[in-house]
């Protein structure tokens, strides 16, 4: 049975093969995709837990939510906390928090209870001393941070600032790009933090091969390269732009 082909039925109650057969005959009431080592969350009755790819639970403990793995553990949630689990089913550190992320470059956003974000490493202890308003995912070694006055900025894996500047909103680098938002409005940055043009947008998307679609003020539609170059015009200016 190869898991990494399935997809969710169109119910959302179980797992389909690339035929849209079900691939077991258990149903749920929620299920999530299959990932490594071979396991997917479900959900039925107000309990949660993660299944094999037959249909049967992985383990025997159950909880109110539970979600995929990623590096060996999976995020859940419990009348206690949130905590990691492994593929056993069992806790993969003893730390319990208010909410956890995903871990990606061997790195997790958590928050406490007192509402402050960090990042823990595999065995759930910080991974800096600095905590934050809002911290993201790690992608390609860094990760978006938002200090206390409303501002964002990007860190490594060791909590250090990747550039001194400061965003009013703030992704992840993409193939060397990130979007941000300034007092003039969206944009893309390099890696210094450097806006790479210097024109201003309602709104952009991360580059994708080379070229990015941005909308203008103006309601217009445009794709750029980039350096900030128009290649073409998607949407002429609108009547009532935005």
């Amino acid at each position: 049975m190869n898991w990494r082909t399935w997809t969710i039925s169109c119910d959302g109650t179980h797992h389909v093969d690339e035929l849209g057969a079900p691939v077991y005959t258990e149903r749920f009431d929620e299920v999530l995709k299959f990932h490594e080592p071979g396991l997917a969350p479900v959900r039925r009755h107000g309990h949660a837990w993660h299944v094999r790819a037959d249909g049967s639970a992985a383990y025997d403990r159950r909880f109110k939510r539970t979600f995929g793995f990623y590096e060996g553990v999976a995020a859940v949630a419990d009348s206690d906390g949130w905590r990691h689990i492994k593929a056993d089913g069992q806790d993969a550190y003893h730390q319990l928090y208010a909410w956890c992320g995903n871990f990606q470059g061997g790195r997790c956003p958590v928050r406490e209870s007192d509402g402050s974000y960090y990042h823990i490493d595999i065995n759930g202890r910080p991974a800096y001393p600095a905590r934050w308003r809002y911290a993201g995912d790690f992608r390609d070694g860094c990760a978006v941070v938002q200090a206390d006055h409303g501002c964002s900025t990007h860190i490594d894996r060791h909590g250090v600032l990747l550039h001194d500047r400061w965003f009013d909103d703030l992704d992840v680098f993409h193939k060397g790009f990130a979007r941000a938002r300034d007092d003039g409005g969206w944009i893309h940055i390099d890696i210094k933090g450097c806006a790479v043009y210097a024109r201003r947008f309602a709104a952009v998307e991360p580059f994708y091969n080379g070229q990015a679609r941005v909308e203008r003020y103006d309601g217009a539609l445009e794709i750029i390269d980039e350096s900030g170059i128009v290649i073409i015009e998607l949407r002429p200016p609108q009547e009532r732009p935005r």
